[in-house]
C-alpha cells in the first residue's frame, strides 16, 4: 500500500547526504560486529576460552539486540529518529571502552550485551530515517546503499583491524572502533537532520483526501510477503552472523590462512557483498508498483528469492570443502547474493505499511531475524567442539547453514510478492477502515 505523498520532492542534496551519513552509521556498526570475529584467536588464546565460551561471548551481543531492536522502534512515533540514531552511536563506543582497557570473559561477555543492545535497532531506525527523505518510487537505490554500508564495515573492518591487531594487540582494536563511533556521532551531530517525509508531516499530508484506515499490524505482519521476507532475513543473518564470527578461523584452523591473508579475504568479502546490494539497488531502481497491463519475466519478490537459493547452494558447496581457493569463489561469488533479501525485506515493509507503521513494523522483522544472530555463532561453535575435528564439524555447520538459506529462498520464490499483498491490505481497508482501525 503506497500512500500519497507530497508533490514537492525533498532536496537531492541532503537526501543524499544523509544517505551517505547513514551508510557511515552502518559501517560503523558492522566494524562493532566485525572485530570480535577477526580478532578471535588472540582472544581465546588470551581469556583461555573454549571455542563454545567465545561463541558463548558473540551470541551476547545478540541476547538483547533483538529485543532492543522490537521494543526502541515505539519511540520513534514520539522521539525524534536523527536522536535516537545519536544515543546509540554513543552507547557503541562506550561499549568498547572496557575491552580497550582490560577485560576478562564476564566482562566480554557483559559489553557484548550492552553493544547487542544499542545496536539492535540500528537498521530499522536507518532505514526509517532514511524513508523520510526519499519519495517511496526512489527508496530502492538508498535502500541498497544503506544495507551496503554493512558491507562496507566488513570490508574496512578486515584489513584495518588485522592490521592493528597484529601491531599493537586486539585491545587497540576495540580502541579503534570506539573511536570511529564518536567521529561519527560528531559529523552527524552537524549534518543529520529529519527528512521532509517523515511520518508526521508524510500522514497529515495524506489524510484529508487520501486513504481513509490504515492496515492493523497483525494483516501487514501475517502477510505472506512479510513472512517470507523475515524468513530469508533470518536465513541470511544466519549465514553473515556465522562468517562474521567463524570464517577467520576456520580459514586458519582448517586451511592454514594467515591473519593476515584471513583479513584480506574478509575485505573481498565485503566488497563483493556491497557490489551484489548495489547492483541489485540499482535494478530495483524505482520501487513503484507495476503499471497495469506490464509485463514482467518474474513477479517483484521472486528474483530476490532466487538469489537467495543461490547462496545456498553455494553454502552447500562451501561446506562439502575442497581446495581452498574454490571455497574462496564460492565466499565471495554465490554466498554473497544471500544479503539482497535484507534491502528486499526494507523495501516491501516500506510497500505496504503507512510511515506511521513503518518504523515499528521494521523494528519486529529486525527482531525476528535478528535472533539469527544469537543462534548462528552459539551453534556453530558448539558443533565444532563437539566434532571429532575442527574441519568435520565446521562442515556440519555449513551444511545446517545451507540447508535453512535453501528452505527460505524457495520460500521466497513463492511468497514474496510486495505489490500484490499491497493491493490486498488495501482492498481490505477500503472494503472496512473501521476495522482496520479497531484492530491496529
Amino acid at each position: 500500500m503506497s500512500p500519497t505523498e507530497p508533490g514537492v520532492p525533498p532536496t537531492r542534496r541532503k537526501a543524499w547526504t544523509t544517505a551517505w551519513l547513514l551508510f557511515g552509521f552502518m559501517l560503523v556498526n558492522f566494524a562493532d560486529k566485525t572485530v570480535l570475529g577477526l580478532c578471535a584467536d588472540p582472544i581465546m588464546r588470551d581469556l583461555h576460552l573454549t571455542r563454545q565460551q567465545y561463541g558463548t561471548a558473540a551470541s551476547a551481543f545478540f541476547a538483547l539486540f533483538s529485543l532492543s531492536a522490537l521494543l526502541v522502534p515505539l519511540l520513534a512515533r514520539r522521539v525524534r529518529t536523527g536522536l535516537l540514531l545519536t544515543v546509540f552511536a554513543l552507547l557503541w563506543s562506550a561499549a568498547q571502552l572496557p575491552l580497550a582497557l582490560g577485560a576478562g570473559f564476564g566482562m566480554l561477555v557483559g559489553t557484548r550485551l550492552l553493544l547487542g543492545a544499542a545496536e539492535g535497532p540500528a537498521a530499522p531506525l536507518a532505514a526509517h530515517h532514511l524513508h523520510g527523505w526519499f519519495a517511496h518510487r526512489d527508496r530502492g537505490l538508498p535502500t541498497a546503499l544503506l544495507i551496503t554500508g554493512a558491507a562496507g564495515g566488513v570490508a574496512l573492518a578486515g584489513p584495518v583491524i588485522t592490521a592493528v591487531n597484529s601491531a599493537w594487540g586486539w585491545r587497540a582494536a576495540f580502541a579503534l572502533v570506539g573511536a570511529a563511533g564518536l567521529a561519527w556521532t560528531g559529523l552527524w551531530l552537524g549534518l543529520g537532520r529529519e527528512g521532509p517525509l517523515a511520518p508526521q508531516q508524510e500522514a497529515a499530508s495524506s489524510a484529508p483526501g487520501g486513504r481513509t484506515g490504515s492496515a492493523s499490524y497483525r494483516s501487514i505482519l501475517t502477510s505472506p510477503t512479510v513472512v517470507s521476507a523475515s524468513l530469508g532475513s533470518f536465513a541470511a543473518y544466519w549465514l553473515l552472523s556465522a562468517n562474521l564470527t567463524w570464517m577467520p578461523d576456520y580459514m586458519h584452523q582448517v586451511h592454514g590462512v594467515s591473519s593476515r591473508d584471513t583479513g584480506l579475504i574478509t575485505l573481498a568479502a565485503g566488497l563483493t557483498a556491497g557490489a551484489v546490494l548495489l547492483v541489485h539497488g540499482v535494478r530495483t531502481g524505482r520501487t513503484a508498483p507495476a503499471q497495469a497491463g506490464s509485463t514482467r519475466r518474474l513477479p517483484v519478490g521472486a528474483g530476490t528469492g532466487l538469489l537467495v537459493c543461490v547462496a545456498g547452494i553455494g553454502a552447500a558447496g562451501f561446506a562439502f570443502g575442497g581446495p581452498v581457493w574454490l571455497q574462496i569463489a564460492l565466499l565471495l561469488g554465490p554466498m554473497a547474493a544471500a544479503n539482497v533479501v535484507l534491502t528486499a525485506a526494507q523495501l516491501a515493509v516500506a510497500r505496504l505499511c503507512p510511515p506511521e507503521r513503518r518504523g515499528v513494523v521494521l523494528g519486529v522483522v529486525t527482531c525476528f531475524y535478528a535472533l539469527a544472530g544469537a543462534l548462528s555463532p552459539l551453534i556453530t561453535g558448539q558443533i565444532v567442539d563437539t566434532a571429532p575435528d575442527a574441519a568435520s564439524g565446521y562442515r556440519s555447520a555449513f551444511e545446517l547453514t545451507a540447508a535453512l538459506v535453501v528452505t527460505a529462498g524457495v520460500l521466497a520464490v513463492c511468497f514474496l510478492r510486495p505489490d500484490r499483498d499491497a493491493r490486498r491490505l488495501q482492498e481490505g481497508v477500503a472494503q472496512d477502515p473501521t476495522a482496520a482501525a479497531l484492530s491496529a
